[in-house]
């Protein structure tokens, strides 16, 4: 959420924001009811002023008379203050929800563009794998070998439905255990988070109210996460932390949901898109300064690559444009793993900052080293997605005999196995 004075004093640049966005926003309305507000606010904080003072006139008044004049003064005031209260109520009902719908504002650095489709690649690493064999696709492949059963999956699920199996179970593992391990050198804290959490949680995070059917949605009014960034965010609401102790950085752990309800006849075969996987999720805490979060952001992008090299698989870098951000976004880095049967590279990492934006909603802050209190910085990142990884990373190990190589740094964590064959 942007701060209001910040809206008023840079209209023109928030609205050029949005407009790179392709978010519309009544700005024009949103100050005219900000001025109602302030109007409605001051005027019933004027008036609880004078009710304190009479109520403490009619305790001190000896005169019948008076007293009682006192008490009509007394009730007529509090009939118009409770007028004003519920009309102000009703304001900030609606102020609420346009702040809610404010975007923030994207970088000078993001590229124009209406969609994913205009994100600009700004660099690629690993030579894109050749066979000297016709190449299968990771379902052909995990199906001949067991590792997968999609038939039972849509039985038991439901449409993009799965059952991992075998190999496919242990590789999994395999990916989580050794992320686990990669990533915790990078001197982060461990966590695995709530998979129900509160609504107010995906508010704070931007994810309310825009991306309501995408998600999924208990009968006690809470939510299944889509990301641990999401209860991760939520572990400081309210609270104030030490200057001392940001950056704070986590590597968090959860069963991850979507109902994918925007992709319809999109990848309705296979485990590019699922409703419910695995992820480990960098997030970040960082002091109020916007070079901070630019390193800060280079430095989480910088992980998730050395991952991807580690595991051999071939990616490319994109920078997203303004209709590929989401409402908080400042900037975001796609990492897009080579897909060798489609020929394409497919998302398998997402790393964004956004400033203030979410902790502002959750209300985290600190006090800088003059002790003026700031809204930190958030910023989150993927550190590993299953199975939607394991897609390039079997179809890139792929042997003519139908078995997968096993990258080295997974070996150990498969009991030394070279190949999963039949």
């Amino acid at each position: 959420m942007l701060d209001i004075k910040f809206i008023r004093e840079n209209k023109d640049v928030v609205a050029f924001g949005a407009k790179k966005k392709h978010i519309d926003i009544d700005l024009d309305a949103l100050i005219a009811l900000d001025d109602t507000r302030k109007e409605l606010l001051q005027r019933v904080e004027e008036q609880r002023a004078h009710q304190n003072e009479i109520t403490k006139e009619i305790a001190t008044q000896q005169d019948p008379q008076q007293r009682q004049e006192k008490i009509e003064a007394m009730q007529q005031l509090k009939a118009t203050l409770q007028k004003d209260e519920e009309q102000l109520k009703e304001v900030m009902t609606q102020w609420q929800a346009l702040m809610l719908q404010v975007p923030n504002v994207p970088d000078m650095s993001v590229p124009e563009g209406a969609s994913d489709a205009e994100n600009q690649e700004i660099r690629t690493w690993g030579e894109k794998t050749v066979f000297s064999f016709e190449p299968k696709d990771h379902l052909q492949i995990m199906t001949d070998l067991n590792m997968v059963d999609f038939e039972r999956g849509s039985k038991v699920h439901g449409f993009r439905g799965y059952f991992l199996k075998n190999a496919g179970a242990e590789l999994s593992f395999a990916v989580w255990n050794y992320a686990r391990d990669f990533f915790l050198q990078k001197e982060m804290e461990l966590m695995i988070t709530p998979t129900v959490v509160r609504k107010e949680n995906f508010y704070g995070t931007g994810h309310l109210p825009n991306d309501a059917e995408d998600l999924y949605k208990t009968q006690d009014d809470e939510f299944l996460t889509g990301t641990a960034e999401v209860p991760v965010m939520g572990y400081y609401r309210d609270e104030e932390l030490s200057f001392t102790t940001l950056p704070i950085k986590f590597l968090a752990f959860s069963p991850c949901f979507r109902r994918e309800a925007g992709s319809h006849g999109k990848d309705t075969k296979g485990l590019i898109r699922v409703h419910e996987f695995y992820k480990w999720e960098q997030v970040i805490l960082c002091e109020a300064n916007h070079e901070e979060s630019v390193r800060w952001h280079e430095w989480l992008t910088t992980n998730a690559e050395e991952f991807m090299q580690s595991l051999g698989i071939p990616y490319r870098v994109v920078l997203n444009c303004g209709g590929d951000l989401g409402q908080g976004q400042v900037k975001k880095y796609d990492i897009e793993a080579w897909v060798p049967k489609e020929g394409v590279y497919r998302e398998t990492h997402s790393a964004s900052y956004f400033h203030d934006f979410q902790t502002r909603r959750f209300n985290i802050t600190y006090r800088d080293a003059e002790g003026k209190r700031r809204f930190a910085h958030s910023l989150n990142n993927t550190a590993a997605a299953t199975p939607r990884l394991l897609v390039s990373l079997i179809e890139n190990y792929q042997q003519a005999d139908g078995s997968i190589r096993v990258p080295e740094v997974l070996r150990p964590y498969l009991g030394n196995k070279e190949y999963i064959t039949k």
